[in-house]
């Protein structure tokens, strides 16, 4: 077997908001782990609250690393997380940073989502538009459950509110001040590259007219979606994947934050349909082949 990718720790995925391993035959990280794993990595994506608070989910994700510390016998873990998974590596590595080689953000909220603005402020709690939005959030965080066949564990609790308030700019703000490890302290720009020993990385992508909406992108229904969710955004208008803007995405050494991925391509959904030109399971082996030389 090639050992190109082997890294020095195991590689941990942590899934975003609505996120899971496997529904019935649907892995969430399509072609991701198969790929890693033919190069040689050791590779564990992992469950947490599909709809919670980072920190509820922050301090389940430090649970799994004890035990895959215990099983593996690796002292640390490389966290790699999508979306709100981002946010919830950063509290466990925030948390326990001696059990953490490298934190790596994909398309993570880290200064916040202008489409979690854009709901809190039309979609309030306290309206019925709200409550209904909130019942469907759960109904759907209870059938993924029910649908979940690639982990097992205890039931998971669902607070809509609290995941959707983990997920606005003032709620990520919040959090950034009792977390602030590979930060940008300048808009758009990079941050420490390592903090406490721990190495932090990102990359994101864009929508790009052309590109993103070309290819198999066509037959995408979530590429719609993510195109329709654009429209909310303001302050980076013309500059996110639909659901988390590009510079908001920062977090230490930024690999990328404009390749041509909406907010599902870049971690290879659906069923791999994505842009024109877009290879969203390249940008995983080049960072294993990363974090490999960087000795991780």
């Amino acid at each position: 077997m090639a050992q190109g990718l082997a890294t020095r720790y195991p590689l941990v995925l942590v899934p975003g908001m609505l996120g899971f391993v496997r529904l019935l035959l649907y892995p969430y990280w399509f072609g991701i782990v198969s790929a890693l794993r033919r190069g040689g990595a050791t590779v564990f994506a992992v469950q947490v609250s599909p709809l919670n608070s980072c920190e509820v989910r922050g301090e389940q994700l430090l649970l799994i690393i004890e035990d895959l510390r215990r099983r593996t016998g690796a002292d640390k873990v490389n966290l790699l997380g999508h979306s709100q998974g981002a946010l919830t590596a950063r509290y466990a590595a925030a948390k326990r940073p001696e059990w953490v080689a490298s934190v790596t953000s994909i398309a993570g909220p880290n200064h916040g989502s202008e489409l979690a603005d854009h709901l809190h402020d039309y979609y309030p709690a306290d309206s019925a538009r709200g409550r209904v939005l909130k019942a469907l959030l759960h109904g759907l965080g209870v059938l993924m459950g029910w649908l979940e066949t690639g982990w097992r564990g205890p039931k998971l609790p669902i607070d809509v509110h609290a995941s959707h308030q983990s997920l606005t700019s003032a709620g990520v703000a919040r959090f950034n001040q009792a977390y602030p490890q590979g930060l940008p302290t300048t808009w758009g720009g990079e941050g420490p590259a390592e903090v406490n020993g721990v190495r932090y990385y990102s990359w994101s992508g864009t929508l790009q007219p052309g590109r993103t909406d070309r290819g198999l992108n066509r037959l995408d229904g979530s590429n719609r979606f993510c195109r329709l969710f654009a429209r909310t955004f303001v302050r980076e208008k013309g500059q996110c994947d639909g659901m988390v803007g590009r510079f908001s995405s920062h977090l230490g050494q930024v690999i990328g934050d404009d390749y041509p991925l909406d907010h599902l391509d870049i971690v290879n959904q659906s069923l791999g349909a994505v842009g024109k030109g877009a290879e969203p399971v390249r940008l995983f082996t080049e960072h294993a082949a990363r974090l490999k030389a960087a000795g991780l």
